[in-house]
């Protein structure tokens, strides 16, 4: 197999409505104030939302985004409002298997742009990405079973749900066992 690294693809992409990039230094303060307006939203089901973080600590957090994407060991990648340029929510292609190749797909939003059907809009795109620019094989999503919101992106989008994994996690800041619903494509 390539080694990763040598992996010459984009670093954004479009869809209808979306510029879908890689974090670039200075993308902290968008983030940031998401964060900050998302967080009742965000603390039910994202460990990263349980402690307040700093307008300092987010913009770290994006500069090693960057250095993990140009090092191919995640890609997050943020979603932008392609007209207007309005930082809408953040993606990725995670849990990273060169080998087969295979991902994992994660998604949050800013609540305030909730319910415009762009992380829809974005997952598919991220998709498909996947499929011609990097070749995958398996792309999986991963949700708590009463995450609703989360669990229709892929189940509009046609991925299988291929299985519950019971017991599978703890309680998003607390002690109670949860249940995580898998859903997958494949591409053969």
């Amino acid at each position: 197999m390539k080694n990763p690294i040598l992996g010459d693809f984009p670093h954004e992409f479009f869809t209808e409505r979306l510029c879908i990039r890689v974090p670039l230094p200075g993308d902290g303060e968008a983030v940031f104030q998401a964060i900050q307006a998302s967080k009742n939203e965000l603390v039910k089901w994202l460990p990263f939302a349980q402690n307040d973080q700093t307008l300092e600590e987010v913009e770290i957090n994006i500069r090693e985004a960057h250095i993990n994407f140009l090092s191919r060991k995640d890609l997050r990648l943020l979603i932008f409002h392609r007209e207007t340029g309005k930082y809408i929510g953040s993606s990725g292609l995670h849990k990273i298997n060169w080998e087969i190749p295979k991902f994992e797909i994660g998604y949050w939003i800013d609540s305030r742009e909730s319910g415009n059907g762009f992380i829809t809009e974005a997952v598919q795109g991220i998709t498909d990405f996947a499929i011609t620019e990097l070749g995958a094989r398996r792309i999986e999503i991963q949700c708590d079973t009463k995450n609703a919101k989360s669990r229709a992106v892929p189940e509009r989008l046609g991925f299988t749900l291929e299985g519950i994994h019971y017991n599978d996690s703890l309680e998003i800041g607390g002690d109670k066992l949860r249940d995580t619903c898998m859903y997958t494509k494949v591409i053969t």
